[in-house]
């Protein structure tokens, strides 16, 4: 049901915000920020691409996890600026800044069971373990157990 409301939202918005910025600043300024914005989601994805290529040539000198998160920002922000609006474009701009990346990558994080792996090999025989944590649903601020409360 939430998605089906975000797509008959999302559109009424755009439509009301084109409405009010082409009344604002004119029909053809209106239309040149949209073309514009769109050139600059094709610019962000034919630069992460390009990006992507050059971590994999020069080798990865980042965390793996950290290239996935930027890139997949970066891809989404230059999908949401081609879109056709301005709250699609807002987003795609909000997207682009480092600290609400982290902000985010940190809340999904929080939500998410994390896995870990070891592996050694000796001769012919790999061994391994693995731990799964999940989250814990409260969090630590609203933990029963927790003293601070």
């Amino acid at each position: 049901m939430p998605v089906l409301l975000l797509f008959i939202l999302m559109p009424l918005i755009e439509i009301a915000l084109f409405i009010a910025v082409g009344g604002q600043i004119g029909v053809a300024a209106t239309l040149a920020l949209i073309v514009l914005s769109t050139l600059a989601g094709f610019a962000i994805l034919r630069g992460q691409q390009t990006r992507a290529l050059a971590m994999m040539q020069g080798g990865l000198r980042v965390q793996p996890g950290t290239f996935l998160a930027e890139g997949a920002f970066r891809s989404l922000s230059g999908i949401l600026l081609i879109l056709p609006g301005f709250l699609t474009d807002a987003l795609g701009l909000v997207l682009l800044f480092p600290p609400l990346q982290r902000a985010i990558v940190r809340g999904i994080g929080a939500r998410a069971g994390v896995v870990s792996v070891r592996t050694w090999q000796q001769d012919d025989v790999v061994e391994g373990d693995y731990t799964v944590r999940e989250p814990d649903p409260l969090g630590p601020e609203r933990r029963l157990d927790d003293a601070r409360h």
